[in-house]
């Protein structure tokens, strides 16, 4: 566990040392805080991660090959997906034995779906209604933080997130690129506004005053599962401007990355010297072309995750464990 010995001590010293160096601008406070915080999540444990796949125990020696990988980049691009966020209690799609295909028939809408059907939109919008207030409440974990201070000591170069929870932005990175956008933000199909989800909230709320159904659970999309009964009452806003259809700011299932967005993350890709993928398995082609393009380029590539990924075979490191216990373990970074 993250206090095992004394070695363990002396390189959270170091790091916190350093860490405590690099963030006078936040405060001796705020940083005290995130020490403890961070210090604390990593001593979870397996009974309070429900949707954390079972792995083997850490591997010492493939530890220290990712630690050493990470050391020697001086431009780390990574790339992050729904693995991380478990821990924060926000469950995956894929994950063996706790992933939502592995425990429902459900599926995510459709992004052809959403477009065109106005009963499907009423569905997710009443769904999503139900479930925000519990996916919007999630905070960061471990790893979330690790990558943050990572940034702050300049040893993270651009950090790609194929979530849409907003925990990086809530742990505070800022060389951040949303791949598949952000449920936290709204934006209208026809004129182009875009507001935040808790605005929408409320006007949920001003609409459906009386409006009530039992949550079943929640998906990884923030999609509280109730039943077709419950829903056909449920009203739906349109855009305050121009009357058009409201949608998350996000790419759903069967839409594309914007091209522009592609193309920003390949100059982030080309400027790194090297690519860590971090709880995902990249299944999804979306994320795995940028992987795909790191081992064209001869970049190396690391890979945490519990499970097997699509990259496992371009991979000159894998560590198949939870990633808010790995990172914050990679504590003493060299001087770059």
């Amino acid at each position: 566990m993250f206090w095992e010995n004394s070695a363990s001590k002396i390189n959270i010293l170091h790091f916190y040392m350093r860490l405590h160096n690099v963030s006078k601008t936040a405060g001796f406070r705020g940083w005290w805080f995130q020490k403890h915080r961070l210090a604390s999540m990593a001593t979870q444990t397996a009974s309070s991660l429900p949707f954390v796949p079972n792995s083997p125990p850490l591997d010492c020696a493939q530890q220290e090959q990712l630690q050493q990988f990470i050391y020697s980049s001086q431009q780390l691009f990574v790339m992050t997906g729904a693995g991380i966020s478990t821990e924060s209690g926000i469950p995956d799609y894929r994950s063996e034995g706790v992933g939502l295909f592995a425990k429902t028939d459900r599926r995510p809408i459709q992004h052809k779906e959403f477009i065109q059907s106005a009963s499907a939109r009423q569905r997710y919008w009443a769904r999503n209604f139900l479930g925000w207030s519990q996916f919007s409440s999630h905070e960061p974990n471990a790893a979330h933080w690790a990558l943050n201070y990572w940034e702050k000591l300049g040893k993270l170069h651009w950090l790609v997130t194929q979530n849409v929870d907003a925990l990086h932005t809530k742990a505070g990175s800022q060389c951040l690129t949303e791949l598949h956008g952000c449920t936290h933000r709204i934006i209208c199909l026809g004129c182009g506004l875009r507001i935040a989800r808790s605005e929408l909230q409320d006007r949920f709320i001003a609409l459906n005053p009386m409006w009530t159904a039992e949550v079943q659970g929640v998906a990884p999309d923030g999609d509280a599962f109730i039943t077709e009964e419950q829903i056909i009452h449920f009203r739906i806003p349109a855009c305050a401007t121009c009357g058009g259809i409201l949608k998350p700011d996000v790419t759903f299932f069967g839409d594309s990355v914007s091209p522009a967005k592609v193309t920003d993350v390949y100059q982030h890709l080309s400027e790194s010297d090297a690519v860590l993928v971090v709880g995902s398995s990249l299944q999804v082609y979306s994320g795995y072309r940028f992987i795909l393009a790191a081992y064209e380029k001869k970049l190396p590539i690391a890979i945490l995750n519990i499970g097997p990924t699509r990259a496992d075979h371009l991979a000159s490191v894998k560590v198949a464990s939870r990633c808010g216990k790995v990172l914050p373990e990679i504590l003493t970074l060299r001087e770059t």
